[in-house]
């Protein structure tokens, strides 16, 4: 969900504060945004036990990494970086993609485009359609529509202007229906 300014600012005070070494507002932080970077993880790498394993090892790596994170940069993009990172690192470990879990997506993505194609399907097609995009396709559609990041914060995980991310976002969709079709769903 895209972070209101308010939030991003208490974010940025619990980071000064961190960087100080105060841990407790590390661990506030990861309150808040665990369950965005958990669910980007688990819709990379669609495997429920690696996908908490790597999120803790995110923020393990931000943790050990805090000190050079410069206050200029949006953190929340600088950890979805870390995330990123980390998800390339597991497929480099594995050399294959896992089959994707019968874990189910977030209610938040009612009000997403996905929305209407998951009423006409059960998720594991959804899900098995979002698999077979390019990784580079995938990562916009779930940062886009299951973490619900803006265009702007979008943008500055993929270090790509926002138009770019406009074009990404819309072959992603095109590609998507395209598998949906393969798949016979009607769209």
């Amino acid at each position: 969900m895209p972070q209101s300014d308010e939030l991003k600012k208490e974010i940025e005070q619990l980071v000064v504060r961190a960087k100080d070494g105060d841990s407790a507002s590390f661990g506030r932080i990861y309150d808040i945004i665990a369950d965005d970077i958990y669910k980007y993880v688990f819709f990379r790498i669609s495997h429920q036990q690696d996908a908490q394993d790597l999120t803790e090892m995110v923020f393990m790596r931000a943790w050990e990494n805090l000190k050079r994170y410069k206050e200029a940069k949006n953190f929340t993009s600088w950890i979805f970086k870390i995330a990123h990172n980390a998800v390339i690192d597991h497929y480099r470990m594995n050399k294959h993609i896992e089959e994707l879990t019968e874990d189910y997506m977030d209610d938040k993505r009612e009000h997403s485009p996905l929305h209407n194609a998951e009423r006409s399907m059960d998720n594991s097609t959804l899900k098995y359609a979002i698999a077979g995009l390019k990784d580079k396709y995938k990562q916009i559609i779930v940062l886009k529509y299951i973490n619900e990041k803006s265009n702007e914060e979008i943008a500055e995980i993929m270090k790509k202007n926002e138009g770019a991310v406009r074009v990404l976002q819309f072959r992603a969709l095109q590609e998507l229906k395209r598998n949906l079709k393969d798949m016979g769903v009607s769209m």
